[in-house]
Formats: structure tokens, C-alpha cells, sequence
């Protein structure tokens, strides 16, 4: 008697996949159990830091990727073994939440000089409070396994005491020191901006041409101005000198002579600088040392005066005696056309030029003088580099080297601190004298102001107003999330988490902020652990749209990534920005990218419904057929987790998805799948053997682990389903497969049997022959593994697959090669014999094309010499094949000839 047994009676499975029905249900069920939680243990760790989101920040598709990026990685850091650990956190984006914070409080009616410091870093904070987390929930949404107990905030006490701690250090080691120096200056942020921060916009601007009165006339006949090409004639109050070239022999005779500088009628000398260039422009530069850091370098030279006309909003001051409070862009259209009416305006003309705009505001950003602290970088950049040059951390790709190569070798001062609230006050106090003190504590302060002065009060120290560079904290991330004692103190033993979780794996970053941020943790980690804090920095590229435009509010071309998940499925939404992401190259997003994620996530669902509908048969003995595809697939799994692993190993993360994609869509779904699926005879589908149903089930429990890292929702709720589950399993924690090696011949057989029915298929199609109708095929032994019989006779109708030596060509049919197995089958009415002659012909010319060009290459002498001996060998491979097929075709027109 045939025992028949309904297999799996888990809960039902919905007909059709519903993300909204499982993504909420497993991410509680993650959490409730803590397995996203990481403590230092015996396994070797990995472990990766999180780029820190602004506080200010939503979810947008950039962070959908890199994030998905990461949550790959660490997911299948667990399954394969490691003790896996993701820290979350945010920054507090000193520029960016201050001009939040006083947007609000403009909106209520209240300014921000109306209020004190600790007034107004109250509302700070309760803005933070409110808003400051919604990304992080946000991540929750995608998937990410962040250890959220290990939430980290830039600003948190104990993390703003390593940034406190790391300007004393530096400050008594000699790197830090106070001084005034052209700086960015945001006018609408009202703070010094690094260069990093600058973003460069081409810019439709004008060059005016300006005359300037020589003082005291010239000789008779000779010109009694000079002409000064500017950019910007709102600063001419500021000149305080004309430069020429000391070889520009156009201007001999005006050494020792002054200008008068336009409408205001002041006197500047002409002086000589090799800095100007003769050909550019008229060969006169005006000098504004104030809004210049060219002139400002010239001035230096020349002991020049310094006068700044612009006030910190972008307006004039009284020292620019006309125009004064006018908006600076204002002011310049006013002055042209005074400029104009006074006769001294010669000409304008158009160009296009890069303007420098505030990454946070966009203000186009103000050269201005300015007290500030710097940090010394020449030392720190030096071993920042040597560790990239020598691999040490790995760029990936490595073209980035170029890139960050040129950032380190012309380092400039990095000026740290901020004319800002929000952010870490800068540790420096004040004696009523002017002598300033550096310590961590006000209390150390004091002690140290005493040593100074002993009269001194608490009451008379001042601290800087000013608070430190937000990257000045987080380039201490990945040492001051698990330790932050350690920043500024390189001697002391790391506590338990960072001796364990240091230095950290990989970082999933952009190349914008390759210096910002990458180059500058570098520093840090080598000067406080003495050890780099990441060995691979695996750089992202830009998600643009499919037009390759930046995505951005402006342009209303950014979907809204909630939105997205809503519709296709956070694990669709993964899979489809996976598919088209490589390395440091920039993504054209489109939205069918994340429907095709859409598609495969109900394939993975729908198959496993097929699976689960099966009835198994406990007595019914496994059929050839079953038995070659489960060996097949078996084999076919093995060898595509080597490929998977390899492409892992080397960062081909887009390479290694699709390989799991093609897996399971065509090798599971497409053919193995299709073989073993019990017919159906009568409307009644029979049964599967138990051998065949538990090797498919075990196939699909491997290849769910396999896709979990990509997807992780549907891959745990059809795992839980498999089979019972204890309370507190989850897919996250098991095993990744691991490979016990492949069939090289019995892949490549079940290829050809592949490639077979494609073929036979192809043909019942040109024949307008029913798949339901059986046909005849007969195959030459030679070549042909007769072990793929039964998948071709299943797949391919064709019940009566003879294997013979030579072909039956009394009736008429058709022939067709897999590689260089020969197949034919008779048609007899359903070929056209002129037809089949003329595909034949065709064939034969082609491959005698095909011949000629192999030949040329072989008879090229170079080639032949210089080619790797493995290229060489498959050209004559080539050669010998095509001359087999053009033999095979030759035989098979002769007969119907």
C-alpha cells in the first residue's frame, strides 16, 4: 500500500505574499529577543560603526543603500560565525540643527540673541529630543540589525568628553593653537565652514572692467588710468593696493605711483607681486586682503593693511564709507551702476565660474578674517596615508587612492572651531588679561589660571564662546562609541569592549567624505589606539535618477524611501537597489528596479507554496529523473556558494546578489523545480517521492540562508514555516551553507541537457509543434553523456530519445548542435527540405567567418608569441571546434542535398 502524507502543518500561508504582514511582526520578534545585541565573547568579532546620520536627517535613498549595504555584511557576519556588532548612533550636525532650532523659534516670534546660551541650548535639545531619533526608526523599517543598545549620539556626555579631551591633548602636544586667518564664512550660518564643507557650483558670473585714476597724472600722451578686471566690485573699498607683474613692461612707468580707488577717491600705491599673471585679464590686480585669500597671502608679503567692509551677515559695514548696511549681491548692483554713471565703468562680460557655496545653507560662502583654532595636520597626514598606500586600510575601489593621495599631500590647517551653540564648547578660558588656559574642566581651568594669576576669581574666567567642528567629534566614532575615555589619552589601556571590538571590519561610507570623516577617524585611531580603526572602506556611489541627475527636493525627483517599502516591500526594496549598486560607481534608480525586487520576493513565496502543496509519497522509489536534479542541484548549489563567497570576499557585493538571484529564479525555480514537479494525470497531480521532497526542502531551507542578508522578512517568515521552531530560533543565527565542493562533469552535463531543451523547444516553436505533443529526437553518441536522458525526455517531451551512431535521414527533419553534440529530429511533413538547406548554408558560412577570423589570429605572429599560452590554447580550442560543426553540417546538407 502507498502511504501518502501531507507534509507541513505550520500556519497557512496567504496565496500571496503581504510585506506589511510579516516585516512589523519579525523585527519585533528580533528585538524582543535581543539578537541583534552584541557582548565580547570567545567567537572573533565584526564589527562595523555606522556613518552617523544627522540628527536633522530623514530616510532618503542614499541612506536606503549604504545602510542596506551594512546590514548585508553584518547579517552574514553572523551566519557565518562571527560575534557581529553594528553600532547605531547619530551626529548632532552642529550647522545644520542650529538652523533648525532658530528657524523654530523665528517661526514663535523669538530670535536667538534674545535669548542666553543655556536658554537657547534648552530649546536645542528639546528639538533633538523630538526629532533626533526619526531616522534611526526609520532604519528599523528597512531591516537594519543595528545593536540598538548600543545606541550612540555625538553629543552624549560621555562622548562630548573624548572631543573635550582630544582638543586638550592636541592643544598641549603643540597641534592646536588660536590665530587669525582666512577662513569660509557662511553669512547665513554666521560660522567659519572648512574647505571640505565647501561645495563649488559653476556659476554664470560677470568680469567688470574698472578704471582706476592714476594719482598726480601721467605724462602727456600716456593713458591716466588703469584698468582692473574684478568678480567683485562690492569690495573696491577694501583695496588697498594695485598689483602688476614686475616683468609686464606695460606698467615700467607706474612703479612708485598710486591709484585713486573709484567713488570713494582714496589713494593705494602699485605694487609688483610675480603672484599676477600678465595675460589674464588687463595684467592689474586690485589687492582686498580683507575678502581674498590670494590678496590676503600678497598683503602678508607686502605688510599691506588689512580693511574688512563685510559684516558676519553679508552686509557692508561703516568701513566701506558708501552703501553701508546693504546686502553685499545688493550692493554690488548698486556700485555697477554708480560705477557706470561716474564714467569709470569700461565694460562687462559674461563668464562662467565655480562659486563656493556652504554645504549646510547654501550661501555662497565669504573669504573673510577671522580668529579661529586650527589643528596642525602635516604629521597626522603622513601616517594617514602610508596606511592607505600600503593597504593597510583598503579603499574599495581603489581608485579612490588617487583622490585621497591628493587630499593628504595638500593638507592645509584644519580650522575646528564654529561661531555656533549646538556642539561642544571649546575647553579655553579667558583671564580678564587676555592669557587664555586650555583644560578639560572648568575646575582645571581655574587651578591652571591661578598658577597665572592667584588673585584670580571663578567668576573672571570667560570660556570661548565658540564650539568645535562637528567632524572634530566624529572622527573619534569608532573609538569613542565603545570607549570614550580613550580619546586624548593614547597611554591608557582600552576598556573590555574596545579591546575587543577595535579596530572595527569595514565601513560603508561615500567619497565625499573620504577626507571629511574616513581620513580623519584614520588619524585619530593611529594616534590614540595606535592602530587603524577599519580595515576596509567600501565607498558608495551616488543614487541619482534615471536621467543621472542628483536626487534633491528641488527637483521633486527623490521618492520618498517609507513610501517605497510600503508598496514593494522593504526586502524588494533591498534586492532591487542591490542588483544595480557597484562600488564607488553611481546608481541610476528606477523604480522598476525595486518592482523587480517586488517580483522576486513573490517568487520566493510562490515557490515555496508550490513545495508546500506536494503530497509525499513514503514507499514511492525515486525516479532517475529526481534523482539526477537533486544530484544536480546539489552539486549546483556548492559550486554557486564558492562563487557567492568569492564575491564577498572581494567587495562584488551587486555581483554576489544577482548570483543568489539567478540561483534561485533560474537553477531552483526554472529547472529543478520544473523536473521534479509531479505531473498531473487526469486533473490529479501525483505524488513525489519522500527522498526527492525532503532533498527539495532541505535545498530550500539552504537557499533561504543563503538570501537572508538581502531579505531578511520573507526568508524568516518562510524559514519559522518550514518546519516547528522552538520559541527564540530565528534563520539570523544559523549557519551560513557551506560549500562540500561540486561535479564539474555532472554540471557540465545537466548544461548541455539544458542548452538541449532550450533547443528542442525553440524548434517545436519554429515548427509550430505542440510542447504536448511527443516528438523524436536522435542524438550521435559521440560527445553525448547519456546521463541527462531522462531530464531532456521530461523537460523536452521526448519520451524516445535514441542514441545512435549515425542518423536515420530517410525522412525528411531537422538537425541542430549543442557545443558538439549532433542532434536531429525527423519531421518528415513538418519541414520545409529548401528551408533546412538554406539555415544549413547560412550556418556554414557563418562559422567559416568565424574560422577566418581565428586563423588571423593565429597567424599573427605577435599574438601568438606574447598571448598568455591559456589564450593561445583556446583560440586553437575554437578552431577545432567550429571545423567539427562546419564537418557536422557539411555531412547533414549532403544528405538532404
Amino acid at each position: 500500500m502507498t502511504i501518502i502524507k501531507q507534509d507541513f502543518i505550520q500556519m497557512e500561508l496567504p496565496n500571496k505574499y503581504d510585506p506589511s504582514l510579516t516585516e512589523d511582526k519579525w523585527y519585533s520578534y528580533w528585538l524582543e529577543n535581543g539578537f541583534f545585541h552584541s557582548v565580547p565573547d570567545e567567537r572573533e568579532p565584526y564589527t562595523i560603526v555606522i556613518p552617523p546620520p544627522n540628527v536633522t536627517g530623514v530616510l532618503h535613498m542614499g541612506h536606503m543603500l549604504n545602510n542596506t549595504l551594512q546590514d548585508v555584511l553584518v547579517r552574514r557576519a553572523r551566519m557565518t560565525g562571527y560575534n557581529a556588532c553594528w553600532v547605531p548612533g547619530t551626529d548632532h550636525a552642529s550647522i545644520a540643527t542650529e538652523a533648525k532650532v532658530v528657524e523654530k523659534l523665528r517661526a514663535a516670534g523669538i530670535e536667538k540673541s534674545d535669548l542666553t546660551r543655556e536658554e537657547f541650548l534648552k530649546h536645542a535639545w528639546e528639538w533633538r529630543d523630538k526629532h533626533g531619533g526619526i531616522i534611526l526608526e526609520q532604519l528599523k523599517k528597512l531591516g537594519a540589525s543595528c545593536d540598538w543598545d548600543r545606541t550612540r549620539f555625538t553629543m552624549d556626555p560621555h562622548l562630548s568628553e573624548a572631543v573635550i579631551n582630544t582638543f586638550v591633548y592636541f592643544y598641549k602636544k603643540g597641534l592646536i593653537y588660536r590665530g587669525v586667518r582666512m577662513v569660509n564664512w557662511d553669512p547665513e550660518g554666521l560660522t567659519a565652514v572648512s574647505d571640505e564643507e565647501v561645495i563649488h557650483k559653476e556659476t554664470d558670473s560677470k568680469f567688470y572692467y574698472l578704471r582706476y585714476k592714476i594719482a598726480g597724472g601721467v605724462a602727456g600722451g600716456e593713458c591716466d588710468y588703469v584698468t582692473i578686471a574684478t568678480t567683485r566690485p562690492e569690495t573696491i573699498m577694501a583695496d588697498v593696493a594695485v598689483c602688476v607683474n614686475p616683468e609686464d613692461e606695460r606698467y615700467f612707468h607706474l612703479r612708485g605711483k598710486n591709484v585713486i580707488i573709484p567713488l570713494i577717491d582714496k589713494e593705494i600705491p602699485i605694487i609688483e607681486d610675480d603672484y599676477v599673471t600678465m595675460d589674464l585679464g588687463t595684467g592689474c590686480l586690485k589687492i582686498t586682503p580683507a575678502h581674498d585669500i590670494n590678496d590676503y597671502e600678497i598683503g602678508l608679503r607686502h605688510k599691506l593693511p588689512v580693511i574688512d567692509i563685510i559684516n558676519d551677515d553679508g552686509t557692508l559695514n561703516e568701513k566701506a564709507l558708501i552703501l553701508v548696511g546693504e546686502d553685499r549681491f545688493v550692493a554690488r548692483k548698486k556700485i555697477v551702476k554708480m560705477l557706470e554713471e561716474a564714467g569709470l565703468l569700461e565694460k562687462v562680460e559674461d563668464y562662467k565660474s565655480q562659486v563656493g557655496h556652504s554645504e549646510r545653507t547654501d550661501a555662497v560662502i565669504e573669504p573673510k578674517l577671522s580668529m579661529q583654532w586650527f589643528l596642525k595636520m602635516e604629521d597626522l597626514a603622513q601616517d594617514a596615508l602610508q596606511v592607505v598606500e600600503d593597504d593597510s586600510v583598503r579603499l574599495i575601489p581603489d581608485k579612490f587612492k588617487n583622490t585621497y593621495r591628493h587630499w593628504m599631500e595638500n593638507v592645509r590647517d584644519w580650522c575646528i572651531s564654529r561661531q555656533l551653540w549646538w556642539g561642544q564648547q571649546i575647553p579655553a578660558y579667558y583671564l580678564p588679561n587676555g592669557e587664555f588656559v586650555v583644560e578639560s574642566t572648568f575646575e582645571e581651568a581655574l587651578e591652571a589660571a591661578r598658577k597665572i594669576n592667584p588673585s584670580i576669581k571663578a567668576e573672571d574666567l570667560v570660556q570661548d564662546e565658540d564650539v568645535l567642528d562637528t567632524w572634530f567629534s566624529s572622527w573619534l566614532w569608532p573609538i569613542s562609541v565603545f570607549d570614550p575615555s580613550k580619546p586624548g589619552f593614547p597611554d591608557k589601556a582600552p576598556n573590555a569592549d574596545l579591546a575587543y571590538y577595535y579596530p572595527t571590519n569595514d565601513l560603508v561610507t561615500a567619497p565625499e567624505i573620504l577626507f571629511f570623516w574616513v581620513a580623519r577617524m584614520i588619524m585619530a585611531g593611529e594616534e590614540f589606539c595606535q592602530d587603524i580603526p577599519f580595515r576596509n572602506v567600501y565607498l558608495t556611489g551616488i543614487v541619482r535618477d534615471k536621467q543621472g541627475r542628483k536626487m534633491s527636493k528641488q527637483l521633486g525627483n527623490s521618492p520618498d524611501p517609507i513610501k517605497l517599502m510600503k508598496e514593494y516591500g522593504a526586502d524588494g526594496v533591498r534586492l532591487g537597489m542591490l542588483l544595480c549598486t557597484s562600488a564607488g560607481n553611481d546608481i541610476l534608480f528606477d523604480e522598476s528596479q525595486v518592482e523587480q525586487g517586488r517580483n522576486f520576493s513573490n517568487k520566493i513565496w510562490n515557490a515555496y507554496r508550490l513545495v508546500k502543496g506536494w503530497k509525499v509519497s513514503y514507499t514511492m522509489p525515486q525516479s532517475d529523473v529526481n534523482r539526477l536534479a537533486v544530484s544536480w542541484f546539489a552539486s549546483q548549489l556548492n559550486k554557486t556558494i564558492d562563487s557567492i563567497n568569492e564575491d564577498f570576499d572581494k567587495f562584488r557585493i551587486s555581483d554576489a546578489v544577482m548570483t543568489i538571484y539567478k540561483l534561485f529564479w533560474d537553477d531552483f525555480c526554472s529547472w529543478y523545480l520544473e523536473i521534479i514537479k509531479p505531473s498531473f494525470v487526469d486533473g490529479v497531480q501525483e505524488n513525489i517521492d519522500k527522498t526527492t521532497f525532503d532533498a527539495t526542502i532541505s535545498y530550500f531551507d539552504s537557499l533561504l540562508k543563503i538570501l537572508h542578508p538581502v531579505m531578511p522578512f520573507i526568508t524568516e517568515e518562510l524559514w519559522q514555516n518550514i518546519e516547528d521552531r522552538k520559541k527564540g530560533e530565528t534563520i539570523m543565527l544559523q549557519q551560513m551553507p557551506i560549500s562540500a565542493g561540486h561535479d564539474k562533469a555532472l554540471i557540465s552535463a545537466f548544461d548541455k541537457a539544458i542548452e538541449t531543451v532550450v533547443a528542442i523547444r525553440a524548434l517545436r516553436q519554429s515548427k509550430n509543434i505542440s510542447p504536448r505533443e511527443p516528438l523524436l529526437v536522435q542524438v550521435k553518441s559521440t560527445f553525448y553523456p547519456a546521463i541527462i536522458t531522462p531530464v531532456i525526455s521530461k523537460m523536452a517531451n521526448v519520451p524516445d530519445l535514441q542514441v545512435v551512431e549515425e542518423f536515420d535521414t530517410t525522412s525528411a527533419g531537422q538537425s541542430f548542435m549543442v557545443g558538439t553534440i549532433e542532434y536531429f529530429a525527423p519531421l518528415a511533413d513538418k519541414v520545409d527540405l529548401d528551408e533546412e538547406i538554406a539555415k544549413i548554408v547560412a550556418e556554414i558560412i557563418r562559422y567559416e567567418g568565424f574560422i577566418k577570423g581565428v586563423n588571423a589570429k593565429l597567424g599573427n605572429a605577435a599574438f601568438v608569441a606574447n598571448a598568455p599560452e591559456k589564450v593561445v590554447a583556446l583560440e586553437h580550442k575554437k578552431l577545432s571546434d567550429a571545423t567539427t560543426k562546419i564537418e557536422t553540417l557539411q555531412a547533414r546538407l549532403a544528405t538532404l542535398k
